[in-house]
């Protein structure tokens, strides 16, 4: 698998290092959906979902590889696991679920365009699949369609900022440590500081 996607093993250490970085940011953000969940109601963890889309993109926009959104997601579903979610191991479906909304967007560029619209349009593509995922497994007929609307579009501005948006940040933000050098994110941001 790896040499059929080109992965490196750099890029399955630096995929494993967020997969536990992004896995304990996803417990926290259970607390979150809590807060807003009671003073919300059901669209509350709409308001929120883009948490827990943004190992994908962050993870694709430095690697900028084929599988990497999908390996990311599968990853932090892992640091979950091992630090305890109360979700058990029916993490790894939802985290699939995500990743393959994400990894959708970056193939239909044929993995070569990390621009900030992509990035936004991959969390957005999380946020659809999540959401048909959600429907069938936690009864969301039961809600009006003017709710079921709602909430979507709800959940389709929460992955395009909390997970596009905040996954280049996080990923602009290492590179200026200089610890992605290696990696296209870093080349590119090197290329346009010779340019400048």
């Amino acid at each position: 698998m790896m040499e059929k996607f080109g992965w490196k093993l750099r890029d399955i250490i630096v995929l494993c290092v967020l997969g536990v970085a992004f896995g304990a940011l996803y417990l926290g953000g259970i607390s979150i959906w809590a807060v807003a969940n009671a003073v919300f109601g059901p669209i509350g963890l709409d308001m929120v979902y883009g948490i827990w889309f943004t190992a994908s993109i962050t993870a694709a926009y430095i690697i900028r590889k084929p599988g990497i959104a999908f390996g990311a997601e599968m990853m932090a579903a892992l640091g979950e696991v091992i630090l305890g979610t109360p979700s058990g191991i029916m993490v790894f479906v939802g985290a699939a679920i995500q990743g393959l909304g994400c990894e959708a967007v970056f193939a239909a560029t044929g993995w070569k365009k990390y621009s900030t619209p992509v990035l936004i349009f991959a969390g957005m593509g999380a946020s659809v699949t999540s959401f048909i995922y959600n429907y069938f497994a936690y009864g969301y007929s039961s809600f009006s369609m003017r709710m079921l609307v709602s909430m979507l579009a709800v959940r389709l501005v929460s992955g395009a900022l909390l997970a596009g948006l905040l996954g280049k940040l996080i990923g602009d933000g290492l590179a200026t440590t200089g610890a992605l050098s290696s990696f296209p994110l870093g080349n590119e941001r090197s290329q346009k500081k010779v340019s400048a």
